[in-house]
């Protein structure tokens, strides 16, 4: 993957070199390869390239054959060889970059709909004066931009907008969005001004000036789900997964796999072997020292099944404080998960070895992985009890559960919520609707509940439809780019692949969650390949012994972080409640630890925006 960036200046001056080459000095961990610039008056691109594909060329910004279109790139066409061969155009490299220039030609910004793989472009029209921006289909790679009346800026992070744009504030209306995802859904960021371009969009910048954004591609929301037996359901996933696995393995340098023991990479890492008879295959693995979260052991067992070359790393709390402030940069926004650290440090393992990864992002929500999602119809129906029964009881129940019953406290806080939606959004929200408000001191002045209210069908469709949008793309794909990038690694989910993603929402929910069983058809592909203990195991997670550490090592920084006379929480949050958990976490009567979390991650992040602006 690479870097990219640019200006438009609206007010028709030249655009600066030097603000350029900044911009692509705060992107070169996402390619340190090369780097490039193009300017033409008005408008003018960067880019820092991680060679992957055609090393020796297919050098960056490109120009089309005519020099009239120019196109920076990043993420990897998958299908290029196809669609060069159905092209013609005078190629005059043998990559994927230049292929996105034959298609423009042949069919305009609309040829997005025929690639397949993990892309964010920029391209300039100068006969027709537009600029265009496109995302994936699924958000797998990032795209952000700035549009007031002098200047439009876009680039892959938001860090290489500010010497275009200058310092930004803090968009508090977003604070609400953070405190119930752990990140903001798209078209938002946590930086005033600043816009993601939304998965599946693309968006054109007039000659005009004038921005114009639409959706090229979308996940179904009306899909009346196919006909099928079990055993054809597996047979479709399965042959799916198998088509995913060839194309994420086109590259012309060494392509590794996660392994941490769990069922997703498991079997990616089993079909990879297989492609690759056996041989060459990498994998990587962490831990974190601590017997209750490790799955070590799977990971070596998985890897002995598949023939592999496995490697692992172990996670300390003593990284977390070193590389916290550091990854915030990197992420741009608060780190939203504690594993995010861990999942650097595996990135820095892997790049040690290999140039691109593959990872299992995107299986839970697609098949319904989760444990929350044997409650869906009971997230949905919870409505049918009165609010104020629902609101006076299950709150006092929340507050009655001890420290180790944690995880029906989450439950209970979402059945509790208000709305249909607001109960999907609370099993992973960090604060309530009603906490939410208490802490900034009155509602939500907008809402980012679209995607829980879109979906149609049975109650699991609604909630996997729903978390492929707000949990999925603006969480945990920015923290796989982000955290991948931070050590110039290429991350590639098969399970993403977009015909895969269409064809699981077209399958009955009960072959997802089937007689208590959660993602039961990629636990019958994985029966295939990998032997019951794997497959049957329960689920655990990427999990971080974050508890027992918050109340020893990173006690001290938690309590200096929320509450010191220089807090960025302390000032915008209510400062009892901050210290009321803080408290309750110290004492072990409760476990707050993902609600500290959320706020810790906020201050740091904080003041690393106000260092690197």
């Amino acid at each position: 993957m690479c870097g990219i960036a640019g200006v438009r200046r609206l007010d028709g001056a030249p655009v600066d070199p030097g603000l350029l080459a900044e911009m692509a000095k705060r992107l070169h961990h996402r390619g340190p390869d090369d780097a490039g610039t193009w300017l033409d008056g008005a408008v003018g691109f960067a880019h820092t390239r991680l060679s992957i594909i055609d090393l020796g060329s297919s050098v960056q910004p490109m120009a089309s054959h005519d020099g009239r279109k120019h196109v920076a790139f990043n993420g990897e066409i998958l299908n290029y060889r196809q669609l060069r061969s159905e092209l013609d155009y005078p190629y005059r490299t043998g990559g994927d970059t230049e292929t996105l220039l034959a298609l423009y030609e042949k069919h305009g910004v609309d040829g997005v709909d025929k690639l397949r793989g993990q892309f964010a472009y920029a391209l300039h029209d100068a006969d027709r004066g537009e600029l265009h921006l496109v995302r994936d289909r699924l958000g797998i790679l990032p795209l952000y931009y700035y549009l007031d009346a002098e200047v439009f800026a876009f680039a892959s992070e938001i860090k290489a907008l500010f010497p275009a744009i200058g310092a930004r504030e803090v968009d508090r209306a977003s604070l609400h969005d953070y405190l119930a995802h752990r990140s903001v859904p798209a078209p938002y960021t946590l930086v005033q001004g600043v816009r993601k371009v939304p998965q599946g969009h693309r968006l054109t910048l007039g000659r005009d000036g004038q921005v114009r954004l639409r959706a090229y591609w979308q996940l179904p929301e009306r899909t009346r789900p196919r006909e099928c037996t079990p055993d054809e359901a597996v047979r479709l996933v399965g042959d799916a997964l198998d088509a995913s696995i060839q194309d994420a393995l086109v590259a012309d340098v060494p392509v590794g796999a996660y392994l941490s023991g769990g069922i997703d990479s498991s079997l990616i890492s089993a079909l990879t072997a297989k492609v690759r008879g056996g041989e060459g295959l990498h994998t990587f693995a962490a831990g974190f020292g601590d017997p209750r979260v490790d799955e070590l052991d799977w990971a070596r067992k998985v890897a002995g099944i598949v023939g592999s070359e496995h490697h692992e790393v172990i996670v300390t709390a003593g990284d977390f404080k070193d590389s916290w402030a550091k990854l915030s940069w990197h992420r741009d926004a608060p780190l939203s998960e504690p594993a995010d650290v861990a999942v650097f440090r595996l990135a820095e393992l892997a790049r040690r070895e290999v140039k691109v990864v593959l990872s299992g992002e995107g299986s839970d929500e697609l098949f319904g992985g989760y444990p929350k999602y044997r409650y869906a119809a009971a997230t949905r129906w919870a409505g049918l009890v009165p609010a104020a029964v629902r609101g006076a009881v299950l709150p006092r129940l929340d507050r009655a559960l001890p420290a180790s019953r944690a995880r029906l406290g989450v439950a209970v806080r979402a059945l509790a919520e208000p709305s249909a939606g607001e109960r999907m959004r609370g099993w992973f929200a960090p604060f309530t609707e009603r906490e939410r408000a208490a802490l900034l001191g009155g509602p939500a002045v907008r809402t980012a509940l679209g995607p829980y209210q879109r979906g149609r069908g049975d109650a699991l469709r609604r909630m996997l439809y729903a978390d492929s949008h707000a949990w999925l793309a603006d969480n945990l794909l920015e923290r796989g780019d982000r955290m991948s990038m931070a050590a110039s690694l290429e991350l590639r989910p098969p399970f993403l692949d977009h015909r895969l993603v269409e064809l699981a929402f077209s399958l009955p929910s009960s072959v997802k969650v089937r007689k208590g069983v959660t993602k039961w058809v990629v636990k019958e592909v994985a029966r295939r390949h990998l032997p019951d203990d794997v497959v049957d195991r329960a689920k655990s997670g990427f999990k971080v012994p974050l508890d027992a550490w918050f109340r020893d090592g990173l006690r001290d920084m938690a309590n200096d972080l929320l509450t010191g006379p220089a807090s960025f929480v302390a000032g915008v949050l209510e400062p009892v409640a901050v210290r009321k958990l803080l408290a309750e976490h110290e004492a072990g009567t409760r476990n707050e630890q993902p609600r500290l979390w959320t706020l810790l991650s906020l201050e740091v992040w904080h003041r690393e925006l106000l260092r690197s602006a």
